[in-house]
């Protein structure tokens, strides 16, 4: 399978050759980049936070020259939603390329605590991970310095505000702040942060931590790359379109087998053999984004078979595929045939006005939740590489 993705094949199907090269650089982010450039200058120490799902394919390439000759520590955003053993994987490449690197979940004191200390933003007595490649790169510098300040950068919604917002939160808690803090804006929606802000987190020395929106460069020209920030939602559907990421999301699952691993699911799911409820579910799917109000019981239940189905959809057609998944016609076929089991398992009427739509939403939706398992879609490239 992983010869078939090597081959290039997924970036000459039609999905990808339909939309042609993405582009989404709205005005804000040219003046961001800009303003950022300016910062970067100044800057003691930069975190820059990538999504975990694509530890390369999120990295800001016009800004990595000037990145590259500051004191960086690449945070993995969005752990819970990757493969943990890949992940481990990429720590290791990015050790070898001589980068730090963590693997974080900004949403998680605990989490965003080891990345503080690894910076060297607090002296805590003690050394969670990322707490203490922070202390370490900035060790020399707070000896020094009076003040000292932390950029965080990024492409849109891997996590920087989150990030911002767990800082402050770890920071108030042990340091005295002569000003109330603004909370960043977090959403699930890429470029919600569009201005730079700066938050002091510490006293002797004076920590401040800026936040910046994120940015992309003007043009994504692989194809495949945009494919993936989109996926992972960096960049809008609406740029992209929904059905044109659900068909990359289906190809990319079918040509690693993924749906295979599916048929050791115990025997209620297999089997189809779904728990009825007397309730009446009016779910929606969008209650599954960050901050919103968690499930009860029932609502756990009816996304259990929800996705149960949905692996299904994906499983019983790539079970019954007779052509070649090394052949662009016949993995498009597949897709069109799981796009209708979809339509299915989703419940969308036939009829419905852009059902397909609709069907993307849901399914991508899934995906971005982590209900259908971590995933990580970058390949970890041979030691010998250097990081982006």
């Amino acid at each position: 399978m992983k010869k078939i993705v090597k081959k290039g094949l997924l970036a000459e199907m039609g999905f990808t050759k339909g939309g042609g090269t993405i582009n989404w650089f709205p005005g804000h982010m040219a003046a961001a980049t800009r303003a950022i450039r300016d910062r970067l200058k100044v800057s003691d120490l930069v975190i820059e936070v990538r999504d975990a799902r694509i530890p390369l394919s999120s990295a800001n390439e016009d800004l990595q020259p000037m990145l590259a000759g500051k004191r960086r520590v690449i945070a993995l955003n969005k752990k819970d939603l990757a493969n943990p053993n890949i992940m481990q994987k990429w720590i290791c490449y990015f050790d070898s390329c001589k980068q730090d690197c963590l693997s974080i979940n900004a949403h998680s004191k605990g989490s965003v605590m080891k990345l503080l200390i690894k910076c060297k933003c607090f002296d805590l007595g003690f050394r969670p991970k990322l707490l203490a490649l922070v202390e370490f790169k900035l060790k020399e510098l707070i000896s020094r310095e009076p003040t000292l300040l932390v950029m965080v950068v990024g492409v849109p919604n891997v996590g920087k505000s989150a990030l911002i917002n767990s800082i402050h939160q770890i920071a108030s808690s042990r340091f005295p702040v002569q000003q109330k803090m603004k909370r960043a804006t977090v959403g699930p929606l890429p470029g919600v942060t569009r201005d730079i802000a700066g938050f002091k987190i510490a006293h002797k020395p004076s920590i401040y931590v800026l936040d910046t929106p994120g940015v992309l460069v003007p043009s994504i020209r692989d194809i495949e790359t945009g494919l993936k920030l989109a996926l992972a939602g960096s960049v809008k559907d609406s740029v992209v379109g929904e059905e044109r990421i659900a068909q990359y999301l289906l190809a990319v699952l079918n040509t690693r087998g993924t749906p295979f691993h599916w048929k050791h699911l115990d025997d209620r799911r297999m089997e189809g053999l779904l728990v009825e409820s007397d309730e009446k579910h009016e779910y929606n799917l969008k209650d599954l984004l960050p901050k919103r109000k968690p499930l009860d019981r029932s609502g756990v239940r009816y996304i259990e078979d929800l996705v149960t189905e949905v692996q299904r959809a994906l499983f019983v057609p790539l079970t019954d595929f007779n052509g070649s998944l090394e052949d662009e016609t016949d993995l498009e076929i597949l897709i069109e045939q799981q796009f209708e089991a979809l339509q299915k398992a989703l419940k969308i009427p036939q009829k419905a006005s852009e059902a397909r739509t609709i069907v993307s939403k849901k399914f991508l939706t899934l995906f971005r939740t982590g209900r259908l398992g971590p995933f990580i879609l970058d390949d970890v490239p041979d030691v010998s590489d250097s990081v982006s």
